[in-house]
């Protein structure tokens, strides 16, 4: 089966400053692309021209097997849309701004109102359905905001940072939404919130200087941490000198060191390039007597994925 969003070679260019520079990803139907990133990494640029909302300086982008330079009402119909900011019609309700956008999308009167009354139940938006656009607060416009790109059911989504401002019951809701609707949808997502690689993505891209720096599942990514099957062992202090000289003679830990956290003495030894140590350390404790309350094998911080790979892309901006 064909990709429903295909991106290759894509570059846009603002004089001398490659703000995309040389993209090419895929993504499926049943997929969410997590596409992340510092601030002027080229993250928005990007999902603004495969929206057909900027014409790139060289490169393709398809929607549901339609170039979007080439093709643009019909890439644009397969296409549901929320752009950074969330830009709305400020006089308009939300009840009249999506029953405009579900009629600009070319949806009959009767179908009209089942999809914006479902978008409406979707994203909770029934205690505002009345209220000029300008007044609601910032939630309530992303809300209203991705229920737009969802009135005409579209097979292909670009979410442009879908959570930013909504408080944690509602990105709970949002995330809960993104994946039910993955399950035959093509779903990209900007994003800075690192843990929603975790909750809704299947894949993740990381974006430094215009570049993509790297990527992977989220289980790959976690593996590529430094940290990544680290074990730590909670001893009492007296015993950490100990324990830590026994961990740094076992095969394969590269470094070990002692921290204290809310009283409590923990010594952590790190593998060499992500090797499962478990295993050896309690049976190494075991076997000198030292009494460890806890252990604990650390899946790898994607913070620390994210800091290296954007570091290192970061010398690649003309």
């Amino acid at each position: 089966m064909a990709p429903l969003v295909e991106v290759e070679h894509l570059e846009k260019r603002f004089g001398a400053i490659a703000a995309v520079n040389d993209v090419s990803f895929t993504v499926a139907a049943g997929e969410v692309l997590g596409v992340l990133g510092p601030n002027g990494a080229g993250k928005s640029t990007m999902m603004r021209i495969i929206a057909g909302s900027l014409a790139a300086t060289s490169g393709v982008a398809r929607i549901c097997g339609h170039d979007t330079r080439a093709q643009p009402r019909a890439a644009k119909a397969c296409l549901g849309y929320l752009p950074e900011g969330s830009p709305l019609y400020a006089d308009m309700t939300p009840e009249g701004f999506l029953d405009f956008v579900a009629a600009a999308r070319g949806l009959d009167a009767a179908t009209r109102r089942g999809r914006v009354g479902e978008a409406i139940a979707r994203l909770q938006l029934e205690d505002v359905l009345y209220r000029p656009i300008d007044t609601l607060s910032k939630g309530f416009k992303r809300r209203l905001g991705i229920a737009q790109a969802l009135v005409h059911d579209p097979r292909v989504l670009i979410l442009d940072e879908p959570t930013d401002g909504l408080d944690p019951i509602q990105k709970g809701a949002v995330r809960g939404l993104i994946s039910e609707l993955s399950a035959d949808k093509a779903i990209i997502i900007s994003t800075h919130l690192l843990e929603e690689v975790d909750s809704i993505c299947h894949r993740a891209i990381f974006i430094s200087a215009g570049k993509v720096a790297g990527g992977g599942t989220p289980r790959e990514l976690h593996a590529r941490a430094a940290n990544h099957n680290a074990v730590s062992a909670r001893v009492d202090a007296g015993e950490a000198k100990r324990t830590a000289d026994l961990l740094r003679g076992l095969p394969n830990v590269a470094s070990v060191d002692q921290k204290t956290e809310e009283g409590a003495t923990y010594v952590v030894a790190t593998p060499k390039d992500g090797a499962f140590i478990a295993d050896a350390v309690a049976g190494a404790l075991r076997a000198a007597g030292v009494d460890a309350s806890s252990l604990t094998v650390e899946t790898g911080s994607l913070d620390d994925v994210f800091t290296r790979l954007t570091r290192r892309g970061a010398g690649a901006r003309p």
